[in-house]
């Protein structure tokens, strides 16, 4: 047993290791962001570098705040992206019950075709969609950002549909014989069921839509209506050849906080719905 023990161990702690180097080179970043973010104008460019500061210091967020209309572009980017996200959610699981459960001719056709959109760069797609929003009258409005959203993904339909696959059958027919109808089902039935999948598209949507820049950039010209990415990017350009980047580091911080707390809340039924999409299919 003891022979047996050893070389499991060795391996079992060796794996360890590795994950513990791996968790650290990607928390490395954010650790040297945050204390960046702390760190007093002349200490920044300090020799040798330190990443835990001797003076600790919070005067690059309050910099951050009196620069730019900070809380606007935190709103202005929390709104499109609760409604995006709502709207991938709400579009991708109606798509996704109905290539899952419901039969109709051409659905195999019509789903690959969906899936094959995913492989389209979306540059190709980035002038027709800005002449669309044009013709609606829609360019420096926050309806660019997000109606688009409500009419699903190629992403968002796959990930539930995978996830809907595994709900037994059996117990969509005897929600039929009590008299269920079809979004009765969808909506009483697979979505409370499926509540790791739609958190985890919900994630992934929250963060896409948060951190877009090039949208915005594209359809946004009015200083109220930016968003916290471009407000970050702008902060940035403006400081030149003097780049404090203890003030940019700082917007870094805040704009990641939304994000991290979004991740810790769903982070249960984040990591089930990554696991269990793939069962069926």
């Amino acid at each position: 047993m003891a022979k047996r023990s050893a070389p499991f161990l060795f391996k079992r702690l060796t794996k360890y290791v590795f994950l513990t180097l791996v968790a650290l080179l990607m928390v490395g970043p954010f650790l040297w962001m945050l204390a960046t973010s702390l760190k007093s104008a002349g200490e920044m460019y300090a020799f040798p570098l330190r990443l835990i500061p001797h003076d600790v210091s919070v005067g690059s967020y309050g910099e951050v705040i009196r620069r730019m209309p900070f809380l606007l572009f935190v709103f202005n980017s929390f709104k499109i992206a609760s409604l995006a996200t709502l709207g991938q959610v709400l579009s991708c699981s109606l798509a996704a019950y109905a290539f899952a459960r419901m039969k109709f001719r051409g659905k195999e056709v019509i789903y690959f075709v969906l899936l094959a959109t995913m492989m389209i760069p979306s540059q190709v797609t980035m002038i027709p969609v800005f002449l669309i929003m044009k013709f609606l009258g829609w360019i420096d409005t926050h309806y660019a950002l997000f109606v688009p959203a409500f009419f699903g993904g190629a992403f968002g339909t796959f990930l539930l549909r995978q996830f809907f696959s595994t709900i037994p059958q059996d117990l969509e027919d005897a929600a039929k014989i009590d008299g269920c109808g079809r979004f009765r089902l969808y909506w009483q039935i697979f979505l409370p069921l499926s509540k790791p999948a739609i958190a985890t598209l919900a994630v992934f949507s929250f963060m896409g839509y948060w951190n877009d820049l090039l949208n915005p950039v594209i359809y946004l010209s009015s200083l109220e209506k930016m968003t916290l990415t471009v407000g970050l990017a702008t902060l940035q350009g403006a400081e030149g050849t003097m780049l404090r980047y203890n003030v940019v580091m700082a917007g870094a911080v805040i704009s990641v906080l939304p994000v991290l707390i979004l991740y810790i809340a769903a982070q249960k039924w984040f990591v089930r719905g990554i696991t269990m999409t793939g069962l069926k299919g």
